[in-house]
């Protein structure tokens, strides 16, 4: 599969740059730099669960996983927002000690200069990951690609509380750090947001709404007497009650639902659409 691409590149990124980041953060006496370097540290075990979740979502399905095993993808994904939560909670903790006690810090620029390359790298991954998710239509992959932005967004904010602190400001790394730990937790949030969000069975509504006219344009469909819309993984269930004309025939009304099934494979990919024939009401 070639999402997993992907989750291979962003564990190799993250790998390399926690340990410089880290190393250099703990040598340089940077703040800004460790939580950074922290914050791809979580990003691993993140990155190994999405990976561990999309393995088992390509194993077809069986009498216990009747609709397959697509929803392992996201229950990783849920997985990962705890451990990026507990790694973003202790940044906030250690950062928020520090800026309390007054500590002052003035890293070398040496450790600007990780902070960047860190920012590179991950601008870069997030590039190829993004299109590589829109080719391939995986979530866990495009959630993967936002953390890789906002990892490079982190590295540039602790280039700049790094330079900042040489500057005299020496409070500015560490609330660098800190901001690092919030930006940590909002992902996190938005991570377990979506997961939750498809576990429970929940579809984003303009898109039910896009779904729900398609079906109501199409020759024979009378009345669209109800739809639902769920998410296994990347793919998209849909289950609807049409109405149409009551003289129709078995074969005939077949028909109809071939052509609404074609309609939205065509047009939203949807490949498992359960479409409910119901006679409409007869005309005086």
């Amino acid at each position: 599969m070639n999402a997993l691409r992907g989750v291979w590149l962003s564990i190799a990124a993250y790998l390399f740059l926690s340990i410089i980041k880290l190393g250099a953060g703990y040598l340089f006496g940077s703040e800004a730099l460790l939580a950074d370097g922290w914050n791809n540290a979580s990003d691993i075990v993140a990155s190994v669960a999405v990976l561990i979740g999309m393995r088992i979502s390509l194993k077809p399905a069986d009498l216990n996983h009747p609709y397959g095993h697509s929803r392992a993808e996201t229950v990783s994904s849920l997985f990962a927002s705890f451990v990026m939560f507990a790694i973003g909670i202790q940044v906030l903790f250690h950062t928020a000690t520090v800026l309390i006690n007054g500590k002052v810090s003035s890293p070398p620029l040496t450790s600007a200069w990780v902070a960047l390359l860190g920012m590179v790298v991950m601008g870069s991954v997030y590039l190829y990951n993004s299109r590589l998710a829109k080719k391939t239509e995986s979530h866990g992959l495009m959630a993967a690609a936002k953390d890789n932005l906002s990892d490079a967004l982190v590295s540039l904010g602790a280039f700049i509380g790094i330079i900042g602190a040489r500057f005299n400001m020496h409070w500015l790394d560490p609330l660098t750090g800190f901001i690092v730990g919030l930006i940590i937790c909002k992902t996190a949030y938005d991570i377990f947001k979506d997961s939750s969000l498809m576990l429970t069975d929940g579809f984003d509504k303009e898109k039910l709404n896009d779904i729900e006219a398609t079906i109501q344009e199409i020759e024979g469909v009378e009345t669209l007497v109800d739809i639902k819309a769920r998410m296994a993984g990347n793919k998209i269930i849909v289950d609807a009650v049409v109405e149409v004309a009551p003289h129709l025939n078995i074969k005939e009304g077949h028909t109809i639902t071939d052509k609404i099934e074609a309609q939205l494979e065509k047009k939203y990919d949807i490949r498992n659409a359960i479409i409910h024939v119901e006679p409409g009401k007869e005309t005086i």
